[in-house]
């Protein structure tokens, strides 16, 4: 079987004419204030509409785009919003499609995981109509063009665990994208104040903090706190933003927020 995944979500969280999005992607790449630095290992992104959270996003992008041309791969962690599963989702596509091409999947990574059994499963569904990892593919496609990735899906999961699986399969040129927003739905003074003791127990590499953070991809971003933790990745705050920043409404908004993480010299074991 030749398995492509179409892209669920263009046109609707980014441009679906090929043109326009690479416009866009471009020019919020380059008004970017965070410089490419070879040290980022690993990465928080928000996974909103562009014109919310696109700003916030490039930051991150921006600083991994370093990596161009150097990286193996990237493992891409992102939350099951609409079919809830225990375990984690990976299904044997050859590559991801959005309007700016193919993203090549690293299928024998996959089947490693898969032959690990639980947490990992193979499930296709939750992947149909998700957007938490597409919508990072355009960013991925031009700050990292030709990198493959291994799409991860989370359903309900212990982050240790499955950081603790993963551990073994990360090389020195591997990459870990999470994607997750931040709060929901509050005013924007009280967002701020709950994504800021949210983003405070993420800079401190709290695994159990961030796991239970009022943030959707709070497992993902676990999962990658856990990861930080066991490798050394120092993290780094690159930009906050709520979605009152673009649609000027601050009585319903979402937080989105850009983390780094920058390696350290001699890593501490994983706890």
């Amino acid at each position: 079987m030749d398995l492509v995944r179409p892209p669920a979500v263009a046109g609707y969280f980014y441009p679906s004419e090929p043109a326009r999005l690479r416009q866009e992607v471009e020019r919020l790449l380059q008004k970017a204030q965070a410089a490419p630095d070879p040290g980022v290992r690993g990465l928080l992104a928000p996974h909103a509409g562009y014109f919310y959270c696109g700003k916030v996003m490039a930051e991150g992008f921006r600083a991994l785009s370093a990596w161009r041309g150097k990286a193996k791969r990237i493992f891409l962690l992102g939350p099951s919003h609409f079919v809830p599963f225990l375990g984690v989702a990976f299904y044997p596509y050859r590559a991801w499609a959005t309007p700016l091409g193919e993203v090549a999947v690293d299928l024998e990574g996959g089947r490693r995981l898969l032959e690990k059994g639980p947490p990992f499963l193979s499930y296709q569904e939750p992947l149909l109509e998700e957007h938490s990892l597409e919508v990072l593919l355009p960013f991925l496609q031009l700050a990292l063009p030709g990198t493959p990735i291994l799409p991860l899906l989370f359903g309900e999961v212990d982050p240790l665990e499955v950081a603790e699986a993963l551990l073994p399969e990360l090389g020195e040129e591997d990459l870990v994208v999470a994607s997750s927003d931040l709060s929901h739905y509050h005013p924007d003074p009280v967002a701020r104040k709950r994504d800021a003791s949210t983003l405070k127990k993420a800079l401190a590499l709290d695994v159990e903090g961030v796991a239970q953070g009022e943030a959707c991809g709070h497992l993902p971003w676990a999962t990658l706190t856990a990861l930080a933790q066991g490798l050394g990745w120092r993290p780094r705050l690159l930009a906050y933003a709520t979605s009152a920043e673009a649609s000027h409404d601050a009585s319903r908004v979402v937080g989105y927020a850009a983390v780094a993480y920058l390696l350290e010299e001699d890593p501490p074991a994983l706890r």
